[in-house]
């Protein structure tokens, strides 16, 4: 399963550049229909109300650098766990550039993998 882990994480890597770059078109192609996002504050949302804060400009991702991947395949499912460092902003909020834990669930559809379920968790700053 090596290969299909190598292509997840290239497939993972080009979902955040067209996030970054709104580059909704394939986006929308690999994100699935009943796609959920829980966001760091705890939001669920939908694949079109995500697709659409991003279209709209509501969420802008200035910047979304992840880092090494885990990837666990198991059939035509898939879950990629990662770190990242992100700056993002929700219309007029501005969230500085912070660490992120991200577990992403894709599933093979047809011939294509897509992500069902996200999830992101933001890295506190642990006092020694």
């Amino acid at each position: 399963m090596p290969v299909v882990a190598d292509a997840l994480r290239s497939l993972e890597r080009a979902r955040l550049r067209a996030l970054v770059e709104r580059d909704i078109d394939f986006a929308a192609a690999v994100h699935a229909a009943d796609f959920q996002l829980v966001t760091p504050v705890g939001m669920v949302l939908s694949k079109p109300q995500y697709l659409g804060a991003v279209q709209a400009g509501h969420l802008v991702y200035a910047s979304w650098i992840p880092h090494d991947m885990d990837v666990r395949v198991h059939g035509p499912a898939a879950a990629l766990r990662y770190r990242s460092t992100m700056e993002v902003a929700f219309g007029t909020h501005r969230v500085p550039r912070a660490e992120y834990w991200h577990t992403d669930l894709y599933e093979k559809r047809g011939d294509a993998w897509q992500v069902v379920w996200s999830q992101a968790t933001g890295i506190q700053g642990m006092a020694p």
